[in-house]
């Protein structure tokens, strides 16, 4: 009897240890050993003070392919150890505000690329034992983790997302570049897991996957690497049978609100990005909803004079600008601090103005309306004037139904102007053509800007493809604010005073901070930059060719840019305008 127990003991125990969650949960441990034992080999090295630059650097190299492995399940279920082991190498700012030190493997391979400075050895060696500590935590949460089959695809897919978004544009490896290399390592970890759930689309899947692999491999020069082709011939392809797959095997998967649908195949689709994902609420605008917002946004009742409306700025004929470096004060002639941003494709961003002040259009509506120097509206007399006209009565009636109505709400106002904003998100260039399938929709110069876009010029490090935002991929949660130097006059040598992000969090990596905003539309929203510095794009990519403001010689300690100059030809910088020409909504 004990001996049948025992036995029946260990086949439960094996039947449970071989469930694919049970596996894959195995492997990531084995994973976690395998980083931890790097970091220390990379330790134990400095220490010894006998290795020579080139041996640092590549244990350096192999610590980050051993992060690699799992980067796709640390990404997804530990974000917070994911931004301790391979954050930005700057200083971060949350909510509160909570400020987050860099540290991790980026912060290390500036200390050892490109070359090792022993002066150094103090703070490297503070760095990795931090990196110890973040290893510790991650073996320890892998070996307590219950993963889920839904989870597992879910990680997956977004993993090949944020390949073709961060892994091919030099991200987290802005000095070694080895970005295919690194690519590869991250997509190879995911065949054993695809193998656990094998049938005959999971064979299909493994051989588009065995493709891109080897397209990574096989080319490996980071100037050179062709991602349009990358992307269109190989990995898009992939994510369709891989997405296809999953909804096949019918796993119960739980749906939580993201900006990235998760039903979309590619990151080209047209519902792939949900407008209404940073809104007050998750299901999409009415119809009539979204037609009271345009009644109201080109309405200047809403103002304090009754003369000017949010139109009056945002115009539909100039891609929702207004074509003035600045405009000007209500009723004045002085002009406003900054520069009128476009409203096509603004509620894909986490973030509204500047200086990142409003967490939704809502609260952007709000902001402007009762701006003093905007538009000196106040809203809670506005919707007693709005309930007073018939039209509106009827209309705001008709939009939010609500029994026994005796007036208008201002959120009701807010939500119906936030809902023609969002009803402004047009992902429907050329540039989305081509990746949708469409080989003629760019022409050579285009491709060849792209290429640069994402590759030897960095813009694509920033502003992250598909949105060319700041909003970061895949999870599309945060958004970037970046020091980049902006002069106050086109060709002048002084920073532009203007303290950006710092006056709403006076901490000094902020000092002139700002959002990073959508290269869509670009060609239509001139002049540039929060101030309009600038009127072309020459000057913009020229601007960025010579390395920001510090490249330039303007005197600014916390740049997020590379002041290094990019050394674009003129023809390389014709082919980058050209494309971002081709990022027009239609």
């Amino acid at each position: 009897m004990a001996l049948a127990i025992a036995c029946y003991s260990l086949f439960a125990f094996k039947q449970v240890a071989e469930t694919p969650e049970k596996i894959i949960a195995n492997r990531l441990i084995l994973q976690s050993d395998s980083f931890v034992r790097s970091v220390k080999t990379l330790r134990t090295a400095i220490l010894s003070g006998k290795a020579n630059k080139q041996k640092l650097q590549s244990l350096f190299l192999q610590s980050r392919l051993a992060y690699k492995k799992m980067e796709w399940a640390t990404e997804y279920f530990t974000p917070t150890l994911a931004r301790e082991i391979n954050g930005p190498p700057v200083q971060e700012v949350e909510l509160g505000p909570r400020i987050i030190d860099p540290q991790g493997l980026q912060v290390i391979e500036g200390l050892l690329f490109p070359v090792y400075n022993t002066s150094n050895k103090k703070e490297l060696l503070a760095q990795i034992k931090l990196l110890q500590t973040s290893c510790t935590d991650l073996q320890t949460y892998f070996k307590r983790v219950e993963l889920y089959n839904w989870q597992i695809f879910d990680a997956a897919k977004l993993q090949m997302y944020r390949v073709i978004t961060m892994g091919i544009t030099g991200f987290d490896n802005a000095l070694t570049l080895h970005s295919m290399q690194e690519s590869a390592t991250s997509l190879i970890s995911l065949k054993p897991v695809i193998a656990l759930y094998n049938n005959g689309q999971a064979n299909e899947v493994s051989v588009r996957l065995d493709a891109v692999i080897s397209y990574l491999q096989a080319h490996q020069t980071f100037n050179t690497f062709n991602r349009a082709i990358f992307i269109t011939q190989y990995i898009n392809p992939l994510m369709r049978d891989f997405t296809r797959w999953q909804k096949a095997l019918k796993l119960p998967v739980i749906k939580y609100n993201r900006m990235l649908n998760q039903d979309a195949e590619i990151l080209f689709d047209k519902d792939t990005f949900k407008p209404e994902a940073y809104g007050p609420g998750f299901a999409p605008a009415t119809a009539k909803q979204v037609a009271l917002g345009k009644k109201l946004f080109f309405d200047p009742g809403l103002s304090g004079t009754g003369m000017r409306s949010c139109g009056s700025c945002h115009q539909p004929e100039k891609a929702f600008t207004d074509g003035l470096a600045k405009n000007t004060v209500m009723n004045g002639t002085t002009l406003l601090s900054r520069n009128t941003p476009t409203l096509i494709n603004a509620a894909l961003q986490p973030a509204q103005f500047y200086d990142m002040r409003a967490g939704s259009l809502e609260d952007q509506v709000v902001d402007v309306v009762q701006n003093k120097l905007e538009m000196h509206g106040l809203l809670t007399e506005s919707v007693v004037k709005l309930w007073k006209d018939p039209t509106y009565r009827k209309q705001f009636t008709e939009a939010f139904p609500i029994k026994e109505r005796t007036g208008v709400d201002t959120l009701e106002v807010t939500q119906s102007i936030a809902a023609y904003i969002r009803s402004l998100t047009l992902l429907n260039s050329r540039f989305d053509d081509y990746m949708q399938g469409d080989e003629k929709a760019l022409n050579t110069s285009e491709l060849n800007g792209f290429n640069l876009f994402m590759g030897k010029a960095k813009c694509g490090t920033c502003h992250y493809m598909p949105l060319f935002n700041g909003t970061l991929p895949p999870k599309y949660l945060f958004m970037d604010a970046e020091v980049i130097g902006v002069p106050a006059t086109a060709k002048g040598k002084l920073i532009d005073p203007d303290k950006g992000r710092y006056n709403l969090v006076p901490i000094a990596s902020m000092l002139h901070g700002f959002k990073t905003p959508s290269v869509r539309n670009i060609a239509r929203t001139a002049p540039y930059m929060h101030n309009g510095v600038f009127s072309t794009l020459e000057e913009v990519v020229d601007f960025y060719d010579k390395g920001g403001g510090a490249g330039r010689g303007i005197k600014i300690k916390n740049q997020t840019l590379s002041s290094d100059p990019l050394k674009l030809t003129v023809k390389e910088q014709g082919d980058l305008i050209a494309f971002m020409r081709s990022l027009d909504s239609r």
